[in-house]
């Protein structure tokens, strides 16, 4: 069993329905999903190039998956996840853009976000104490030799590369494409997801996803609002 704390929109929200249907699948009841008919891309391309996205579900990434130190549980991981939350207010985004990063695609912040920055990096900080630490072989699946000084570091320290000030908030949408790829399912992405991103979202829950044994797709284990039971924003 594996746990993340990452950020998806509530079950309801817009743009939790089209990132299920372009993907191919509910992260919250884990039901696989049609794919949407778009112009200019099968529905057998979207499929092949959603299958990694797929299988871990629409998020973004705050901490990622992790084993349980040894003395951890699942109920101490709860607890402390309700309380920190309770402690956070919520925090609003810049509007959110279909764009590139290296070869793959998502949606990222059209400008940068200090809060949310700092959000990301509080989340690593409190809970590394329920991250089981990586054996050699697991830090060498993860391609350490492909890593800056400072990944590296993040990489052996915090159990991801891309973390403090390698932090990017993204929300993955492809795997790998390659080059002669990129117009078409640039164009099928903004066809598909630009009418749900007139809205500036906001963080106003903490997710906890669950992958069940090796390979299993991730998916929503519980959501934990953002802010003071009397303030808080529920979507």
């Amino acid at each position: 069993m594996r746990y993340a704390i990452y950020f998806t929109p509530p079950p309801g929200d817009a743009l939790t329905h089209a990132a299920s249907v372009w993907l191919g699948r509910n992260v919250f009841s884990g039901l696989p999903v049609d794919h949407p008919v778009v112009p200019g891309l099968g529905l057998h391309e979207i499929a092949f190039h959603t299958a990694l996205p797929r299988r871990t579900g629409f998020h973004a990434t705050f901490k990622a998956p992790f084993r349980l130190a040894e003395g951890q549980t699942e109920s101490s991981l709860l607890n402390r996840l309700m309380r920190f939350a309770g402690s956070i207010e919520p925090v609003a985004l810049p509007r959110l853009e279909v764009a590139r990063l290296g070869d793959f695609y998502g949606l990222l912040l059209s400008r940068t976000c200090p809060p949310l920055d700092h959000l990301a990096a509080s989340v690593v900080q409190e809970f590394d104490a329920f991250r089981a630490p990586f054996s050699e072989a697991e830090i060498e699946r993860r391609s350490p030799e492909g890593l800056s000084a400072s990944q590296l570091a993040n990489l052996h320290r915090w159990g991801h590369p891309y973390v403090m000030d390698e932090f990017r908030f993204h929300m993955t949408l492809t795997g790998p494409l390659l080059g002669k790829d990129f117009q078409r399912v640039e164009a099928a992405l903004r066809h598909h997801f630009d009418p749900v991103l007139q809205e500036r979202p906001v963080v106003a829950n903490l997710a906890l996803f669950v992958e069940r044994e090796p390979g299993a797709p991730f998916q929503v284990h519980s959501l934990h609002p953002l802010g003071r039971i009397s303030v808080r924003k529920i979507a």
